[in-house]
């Protein structure tokens, strides 16, 4: 479904991810983790081309990519990745001068040019989905900010991506709140929707992620499914920044 090989990302001189390999199946739920600075959010965004490799390749479904310093992808390249993949940032990045339902619309009616009736019913049946119907007709700001993820999330499914991208979906919200955003996921994980997510919320990844890739300083150091690597990592580095979390873990966890 997803193939990222050989993966060179720069920041300057600074070489942000080195040599990355990344391969996810459709269907499937994966967890990029890792100390902050470690390149887990830049690897999230070279697979929609918002942050554009120097080196390496990135397959989606049928579509391939190979890049270089001195030539960038076509434009019609990366519209074609972006168009296959949905992305949830963490800060919501919501208009704040559309309604919620306008905001899930927006994209159906200026990016795939839906008529306005179409595009409502496909919105409402999302708002539906994500809990949250009965704000449609709301503004941004008078909603939590749990509330406001879970439009962010419906406005990423609108246009039936393949690939749904999460940003540290969690991390700008409080306990409670993040516990609506968690739920919101867990089903569309049950449903099969594949996805790929950056985050420090050790929970949320061991709670949804069945499979998991550990980086740091730009490389991976282990992945492997998500229980291996919560219970059994292999690498000492990653034994220690996962070790809060496996000490609080219940013993029926991932049976």
């Amino acid at each position: 479904m997803i193939k990222l090989d050989n993966i060179d990302k720069y920041f300057g001189e600074h070489k942000v991810l080195d040599s990355v390999n990344l391969h996810l199946a459709a269907g499937n739920v994966t967890a990029l983790i890792g100390p902050s600075g470690s390149g887990k959010s830049t690897l999230l965004r070279c697979v929609n081309l918002l942050e554009i490799p120097e080196a390496g390749s990135l397959e989606l479904g049928d579509q391939r990519i190979v890049f270089n310093r001195d030539t960038k992808p076509s434009r019609d390249a990366v519209l074609g990745v972006r168009r296959r993949t949905g992305m949830v940032f963490q800060n919501f990045q919501l208009f704040p001068h559309l309604t919620v339902i306008q905001n899930v619309m927006e994209g159906l009616l200026t990016v795939q040019k839906w008529n306005k009736e179409r595009a409502r019913v496909r919105a409402q049946e999302l708002l539906t989905k994500v809990g949250i119907a009965h704000k449609a007709d709301a503004w941004p700001a008078t909603l939590s900010g749990g509330q406001q993820q879970r439009v962010a999330i419906a406005r990423a499914l609108a246009p039936s991506p393949e690939v749904l991208l999460c940003d540290e979906p969690t991390s700008a919200l409080d306990p409670g709140l993040a516990a609506e955003v968690v739920e919101v996921l867990k089903q569309l994980a049950k449903e099969g929707m594949t996805m790929l997510m950056a985050t420090h919320d050790l929970r949320l990844a061991a709670s949804i992620a069945r499979d998991v890739v550990f980086l740091s300083n730009g490389v991976i150091v282990e992945q492997g499914a998500s229980r291996d690597i919560f219970t059994r990592p292999r690498a000492p580095e990653t034994a220690r920044f996962v070790e809060t979390l496996t000490h609080s873990l219940p013993e029926s966890w991932g049976q």
